[in-house]
């Protein structure tokens, strides 16, 4: 029985060395991708709880971010003064002119959208004030867009960490199937990633710098223009009109004479008798 244990001792240690070396070789299972997020809101934070998860990271919001936008009308007496007015007051408070447009023939109107820092706005509105002869029109605007940049961040950090795990699946990928696969996953959730950082930056450009949009309209002189040629054309205007005027009574007259004239021969009879008597 020794003896059998004798051999037997070394092919059982031959077969296990033969098993573990064929495992060890064996290509494991390729992990199956994990689905990108929801492009939704459901980002699974409250916007307190997310404030505190990340403000240790540094990534958390200090500040309320507001929209906001001023709307006025400005009577001035020239618009192409006023429009460099504006102009300047944009440039003067680190801002810059978005568009401007003038337009009309006798009287003259005007439109400029400026941009200034949001810490500004009120400074803006009362220097485009001073430009003025009049402001029959001024409001403002503003919009709390805070809730929706948090939701933004964090679904931006989720989409990241989406990535980073595709990623790390696209290095373990050996089939053309697989890579693929992968790679159809990475290019929807860089998609949603870039659309998202759009829209942040889209806020955090708004909420920086305000927009103003000013309507200008030049005041309607007392005294019209005045000019030789106007007097002359005016001057026959009025004689035109003063001979059509006489020509209508002429021909009234002459319709209704079987009235008048009757009339008028009776009159005069009357009055010849009182003087002869």
């Amino acid at each position: 029985m020794k003896g059998k244990l004798k051999y037997l001792v070394p092919v059982f240690l031959i077969g296990a060395l033969l098993l573990v070396g064929a495992c060890a070789s064996a290509p494991s299972p390729m992990p199956a991708p994990m689905p990108a997020p929801p492009p939704g809101p459901e980002s699974g934070f409250t916007d307190k709880e997310y404030d505190s998860n990340v403000a240790g990271s540094g990534e958390g919001v200090t500040e309320r971010k507001v929209v906001k936008t001023g709307y006025m009308t400005l009577v001035v007496k020239d618009v192409n003064d006023a429009m460099v007015g504006v102009s300047g007051v944009a440039r003067e408070l680190d801002g810059y002119v978005v568009s401007s447009r003038k337009h009309g023939d006798e009287r003259v109107w005007g439109n400029v959208s400026i941009r200034v820092p949001s810490e500004s706005f009120d400074e803006a509105l009362e220097e485009l004030r001073h430009l003025a002869i009049a402001v029959p029109d001024e409001s403002t605007e503003s919009v709390d867009v805070t809730e929706e940049y948090i939701d933004l961040e964090a679904r931006l950090h989720n989409l990241e960490a989406t990535e980073a795990q595709y990623l790390a699946l696209m290095d373990k990928a050996e089939t053309v199937e697989e890579i693929l696969k992968v790679q159809g996953a990475l290019s929807q959730v860089r998609g949603e990633i870039e659309r998202i950082e759009g829209r942040m930056q889209y806020l955090e450009r708004t909420t920086d710098m305000s927009l103003i949009e000013v309507s200008l309209q030049e005041s309607q002189p007392l005294v019209g223009h005045w000019s030789p040629s106007g007097v002359l054309a005016s001057a026959a205007h009025g004689l035109v009109a003063f001979g059509k005027g006489l020509f209508v009574v002429i021909v009234w007259l002459g319709i209704f004479c079987w009235i008048w004239i009757p009339l008028l021969v009776i009159w005069r009879k009357r009055r010849k008798k009182k003087a002869q008597s």
